[in-house]
This record gives C-alpha cells, structure tokens and sequence, in this order.
C-alpha cells in the first residue's frame, strides 16, 4: 500500500478520479437546484393577479356612488357659478345701457373695448367699438378743468387735447383726470362735456386699460348763461327802478316847496311820465320772467345736480 501511495502514477489516478466524482456530484446538485426553482417560477406564474372582480361587490358600488357624487356636486358647482356670472354680467349691461352719462372702456393699445348708448348719443357716433381716443376725441381741447390733477401740457399756451389726457393716463396708470372740453359731433354740433378719465387697475394692481366718463355740459352751460343775462337786466332794471324812483321824490320834493302855479302842472307832468316808465320798466322785466318759466327752474335743477 506504501508503495502504491509512493508510485506518482497510480496517485494522480486517484486525485483525477476524485475530481471527476466531486464534479459530478456538484452538477447534480446544481442542476437539481435550478429544476426546483423553475419550478418555483411556475407556480408563482400560474397564480393569476386580483382584479377588479375579485374586489367585493359592495366596496366597488361604493366606489361607483361615490364618483358619482362627486360628479353631481361638481356639476352643481359649475353650473351655480355660470348663473351667477350672467347674473353680474346682466346686472352689469343693465346698469350700463341705463346711466345718463357716457362710458367708454379703453384697452390697453388705446381702442375702445365697450361703450354704452348714452356715449353714442352724446358723442355723435352709431358704433365706438374698436376706435381709438384720437378718432372719437379729434380735436377737442380741454378748456376748463374741474381740478388741479391735469397734464402739465394744459399749463402752456397751446391747450391740451382731451384724446392726449386719455394716453397720458394709460402711459402713467394716473388714478383720475376730471376735465372740461368743447366737442365738436361729427354731425357739427357743438357741446361742452365732462370728462373724467380713470385708470381700471386688475386685482394685482397691473393696468387693464382706462375708463372714461362723460356727461354733456351743454344745456348746463346755456343755462348758466341765461342766469348770467338774467342777473345782468335784474341789475340793469333795479338801477332803473332806483333812477326813476329818485326822480320822482326829486320832483315830489320840487313840488311841496313851490308855490309857483305855473310850475306845479309841470312837475305833475314830469312825476306821471316817470312814472309810467317806471311802469312800462316793471312790465317789460315781468312780461320777460312770464315768457321764460323754465329758466330758473332748470337753473335751480342744474344747481342742485351740480
């Protein structure tokens, strides 16, 4: 046995045989290793995933009712908040089409965006929409302004045009520019306005463009000056009144002094035509409030609007 072991050849034999015995064991065991977890393998694959059917029939109703729920409640809401836009809309287009003064809304590039009937009325125009303040404006200039927030250009000697104060506003986002201007239709006429041209700020504070606001002035102009001619003949009439009333103590003084009865029917004479152009004086002055009733009712309306 020593010398089998001490012969190189037959040891070597050996080893190569164990090799090859340990070889084949471990591919055997290898290859039962894989069978087994192929094996595995299919049976998780043969297990089909839960689906939808498989949930219970109560929690998918549930489901189901509560989408639907939430479906009614949101067209519920949509359908709550289109109302009460056409509500503010109407309300908005109601109040519009009924103020006596004008309104313009300018965009932001200058156009007019919506205007109301009165704005057509007063400014001579069938249609606004679309066109800019120097179209409409042309060459109005401002002639009187109702306050001290005005553009610096009306402090020089050339007037400052009321289309110029609308971009001065939309370059600047000035609050507010009440102004006065003399407008001429483009059917000629010749009217004294208002204006009052105001920033319309959005809810962040940026610029959405400006809005005008624009009365006609003119009836109230005629009548300022009617009050003005009627002051200047009440003035005129009271001197007169006071003239002959003078006129006549003069002469009824003359004559309670004088004896002279050649003197006396001339004084008589003088007193009865004073008098009866006082008379004619006061019926004149009379006869004008008679024919115009309405001036200084539409005087004191003014005033009171003013």
């Amino acid at each position: 046995m020593v010398k089998l072991l001490a012969n190189p050849v037959p040891l070597r034999a050996l080893l190569v045989l164990f090799a090859a015995g340990f070889a084949f064991t471990f591919v055997i065991w290898l290859m039962r290793r894989l069978r087994s977890d192929i094996a595995a393998e299919a049976d998780l694959d043969s297990v089909a995933p839960p689906t939808l059917e498989a949930l219970p029939v109560h929690l998918y109703n549930t489901v189901i009712q509560q989408l639907k729920q939430q479906k009614h409640e949101l067209q519920v809401q949509t359908l709550s908040e289109q109302r009460r836009a056409r509500t503010s809309e109407n309300l908005s287009q109601t109040v519009l089409s009924n103020l006596p003064c004008g309104v313009l809304v300018f965009g932001l590039n200058g156009l007019v965006k919506q205007a109301n009937p009165a704005a057509k009325d007063i400014l001579g125009f069938r249609s606004l929409s679309g066109m800019s303040a120097t179209d409409i404006f042309r060459g109005a200039t401002v002639c009187s302004p109702a306050s001290p927030a005005v553009h610096s250009e009306s402090l020089e000697d050339t007037p400052a045009r009321l289309a110029e104060e609308v971009h001065v506003v939309l370059r600047e986002g000035s609050k507010h520019r009440q102004l006065e201007a003399d407008y001429s239709t483009p059917q000629g006429e010749r009217l004294r306005v208002a204006v009052t041209v105001s920033a319309v700020p959005a809810v962040d504070g940026s610029l959405l463009g400006a809005a005008c606001l624009i009365s006609d002035r003119s009836e109230f102009e005629h009548i300022r000056d009617q009050q003005q001619l009627q002051r200047e003949i009440s003035a005129q009439t009271a001197l007169q009144l006071r003239t002959s009333l003078t006129t006549i103590a003069g002469y009824a003084e003359q004559l309670a002094r004088n004896r002279d009865s050649d003197l006396v029917p001339q004084l008589a004479a003088d007193i009865a035509s004073e008098a009866a152009s006082l008379d004619r004086h006061i019926g004149g002055f009379l006869a004008e409030k008679r024919n115009a009733p309405g001036i200084d009712a539409r005087a004191s309306a003014a005033g009171r609007a003013k």
